[in-house]
């Protein structure tokens, strides 16, 4: 099927579903499609943390490392820390046979199968985020057979994890799709929740924007005919400090450290002078012309939140945090507290990320994890650790 016959189903699908949501036919306007996502479930997605370079972002997938990376001992800090459930992001290339996608890789999926049961046997809840490598993620979604036979692997996967508890087991279908047309990938997305639900009717699917699913992509995307979805967003900005020092995305961003939070031209004047490349010199004027403080965010934060409630939809934030080599502690906390008070005001769930990674909640200390106490007290957690 090509995509502009898939997104005339999309408008069917929809119209159809918000008939049957609002019982009439009398022309319903998407906003009042309303969520299917109860309040118990949605609990679950309060407060959580990604869990990174485990089953995605790491240089191999082999039984040591998969097996040794994470462990029951880290799951057990993180429900000790008081977090409720975890972003669990998978790979999904060793699982994926492109000749035959409905048939995943049954040993891999044993070691997936462990670390779930692993989470939920600390009563966390867990989202299986679809987290593949940028060049996975291009292929898999550039071409509609491409997409059909992700659809395929979705509806297996899906049905696969259908035997798990629905209560605290949630689907993700993909993470930041760098689709760039928000047209497109409402029409790829049509079709691969359509393959999940079809492969699991029970369990709540998580949905976010295309590109680097960031505010304006979640702004701009339009509710999907499904009730049982939860709608996600990723808060990074400004990437200027929260990405300070990082060697990957913008090219600027290596030549920028130890900026302050919150910015105004005052607090990084004296940074500009020392500032040798005139890209991210000029980056770092901005941000303190932008004077990004807790307001600033708070105004961000709500404009998800109105979108939440026109369409009546259920909201979270599942990625959120600061690269933390070069950001001052203080700043780093700073921020990621304002971001935290911001998205519990209104009602959205988040995840940060991560757990031990370069924008860790713990560190590890001769392989050990040591809880970060003022990251842990930026969310909102300390009291939980200290029971």
């Amino acid at each position: 099927m090509d995509l502009e016959r898939i997104i005339k189903a999309a408008v069917v699908l929809m119209t159809c579903g918000l008939v049957a949501i609002n019982g009439q036919g009398a022309g319903p306007g998407p906003e009042r499609a309303g969520s299917g996502v109860s309040d118990a479930r949605f609990a679950r997605l309060r407060r959580g943390i990604n869990t990174s370079h485990w089953f995605a972002q790491a240089r191999e997938y082999t039984k040591a490392h998969l097996e040794t990376h994470t462990t029951a001992a880290d799951i057990a800090l993180i429900k000790t820390l008081g977090f409720d459930h975890i972003r669990l992001s998978v790979e999904p290339a060793p699982l994926f046979n492109r000749a035959t996608p409905a048939a995943l890789n049954a040993e891999y999926l044993r070691y997936l199968d462990d670390a779930i049961q692993m989470i939920l046997a600390q009563n966390l809840a867990v989202i299986v985020d679809i987290h593949p490598a940028d060049e996975f993620k291009k292929e898999i979604l550039s071409t509609d057979d491409r997409v059909e036979a992700f659809a395929k692997f979705w509806r297996a996967l899906a049905q696969h994890l259908a035997g798990m508890d629905p209560e605290r087991v949630f689907l993700e279908v993909i993470n930041e799709p760098l689709v760039q047309e928000g047209d497109r990938w409402r029409a790829i997305l049509t079709r691969l929740v359509a393959a999940i639900r079809d492969g699991a009717p029970r369990h709540t699917i998580i949905v976010s924007g295309h590109r680097w699913s960031s505010l304006p992509e979640f702004l701009a995307l339009q509710p999907v005919a499904d009730r049982n979805v939860v709608y996600n967003f990723h808060m990074y900005d400004p990437h200027t400090f929260t990405h300070q020092g990082a060697t990957w995305g913008a090219d600027f961003w290596p030549y920028l450290k130890g900026l302050p939070y919150p910015s105004s031209p005052e607090a990084v004047a004296k940074l500009v002078p020392s500032i040798e490349n005139k890209t991210a010199q000029g980056a770092l004027i901005r941000y303190g012309e932008e004077r990004w403080n807790a307001a600033r965010i708070e105004a961000e934060v709500a404009k998800a939140a109105a979108w939440g409630a026109k369409y009546g939809v259920r909201v979270t934030c599942n990625e959120f945090g600061v690269y933390r080599k070069y950001a001052p502690p203080e700043a780093r906390a700073a921020w990621i507290r304002d971001v935290r008070t911001a998205l519990e005001k209104h009602g959205i769930g988040w995840a940060m990320w991560d757990y031990a990674g370069g924008f860790g909640v713990v560190v590890k200390q001769d392989g050990r994890p040591v809880a970060d106490e003022a990251t842990v007290a930026a969310l909102g957690l300390k009291r939980s650790a200290e029971r």
